[in-house]
């Protein structure tokens, strides 16, 4: 069966031989709404595998001709109604390093009942098993420079996006299907993750580190182990370049299986890289059932498990050594040492012979 890896898929056309290799290696699928043929085909081949409805809770697009759309708003219709956000000065804001993207106003009550007026019924009715929400954001990554009319700070943003991922969910979930929101640096607000996932679960696509270079010390890393076993279903994306054999991936992975013991779904990806199958070997692996909880042995982490064994060296400016089970092989097959080596930043997967 396949591993514990998730799809982020949202450029298009998807080919069918992608399609195909989904299949055979992903837990998740995370496609644009308007892919109702490759959502049906993937479910009807793998019942098991999560699909979900990409939708962005806080902005239109105005490059979309639809007729289904990224945005929860189409902008046409933001135009409109006049759902858009704008600066003191009265006009609207388009995101920095996102061009065409228009920020609109979640914290407006009247937004969010267009939200789900749009989303919960385009939906329910499809093959998808939910809506990943995308930009459930924390502070301001876009360029909106507070204050902005009608609210002042990012606290204010994030209140008016916690009352749209509440009321989102209980109106999917009321329609059969669950919501998975991209919750932005929950570490940072007590509590966050587990409010936001109540619906479904939640991914967070900065875990581990903020880009391939910018990867978070110890303690950080660690406060955001919590998010492998909150509600629903977990999906954690670590950066890389883009290169699938970028060390992070394997670091990411390592620490997937150490801190969540297999329960969830995990994916490495370059910034905006979301048209190509990114896969590892040891995505695919099955190491069994946990053995013993993490554990923190001369400064990495390790657990050991039924079918194999993982490691993960969190630190930055420590190289650490620790002792792996016997009767292990690596990745190319063969006989895995004992005395095992690991630079800051990296982590290693290792499976019973």
């Amino acid at each position: 069966m396949p591993g514990v890896g998730a799809w982020i898929r949202n450029g298009w056309p998807i080919p069918a031989e992608q399609l195909e290799f989904a299949v055979q290696h992903y837990r998740v699928a995370i496609l644009q709404p308007w892919e109702l043929t490759a959502a049906a085909t993937l479910k009807a081949a793998r019942p098991d595998m999560t699909v979900l409805a990409y939708k962005c809770l806080s902005s239109s697009r105005d490059y979309e001709s639809g007729p289904i759309f990224s945005s929860g708003i189409p902008h046409a219709e933001a135009v409109a109604e006049d759902l858009f956000a704008r600066r003191l000065d009265g006009s609207r804001i388009e995101w920095t390093d996102y061009p065409g993207h228009w920020q609109l106003r979640p914290w407006d009550p009247d937004y969010r009942r267009r939200w789900l007026q749009n989303v919960v019924p385009e939906i329910a009715t499809t093959a998808f098993d939910g809506v990943f929400a995308d930009n459930d954001v924390f502070d301001d990554y876009y360029g909106l420079d507070w204050p902005i009319t009608g609210i002042s700070n990012a606290a204010e943003l994030r209140a008016g996006l916690t009352t749209l991922v509440h009321e989102a969910g209980a109106a999917l979930n009321a329609a059969g299907k669950i919501l998975v929101p991209n919750i932005a640096e929950a570490r940072r607000e007590p509590g966050r993750w587990d409010s936001h996932a109540a619906f479904g679960g939640g991914m967070e696509e900065t875990w581990l580190g903020w880009a391939p270079d910018k990867l978070y010390d110890a303690d950080t890393a660690l406060a955001q182990m919590h998010q492998l076993t909150g509600p629903g279903l977990s999906i954690l994306r670590v950066p890389t370049d883009g290169d699938d054999q970028h060390p992070n991936f394997r670091y990411g992975l390592a620490a997937f299986w150490v801190f969540g013991g297999g329960a969830g779904a995990y994916t490495a990806t370059g910034r905006d890289d979301h048209s190509t199958t990114q896969w590892i070997p040891q995505l695919d692996w099955d190491l069994g059932r946990p053995l013993s909880e993490p554990m923190d042995d001369n400064g990495a982490w390790t657990r050991e498990f039924s079918a194999g064994w993982a490691a993960v060296n969190l630190h930055h400016d420590r190289t650490v050594h620790v002792r792996a089970p016997g009767c292990l092989i690596d990745a190319q097959g063969g006989p895995a040492r004992r005395r095992v080596t690991l630079a800051p930043h990296r982590g290693l997967l290792l499976r019973r012979a």
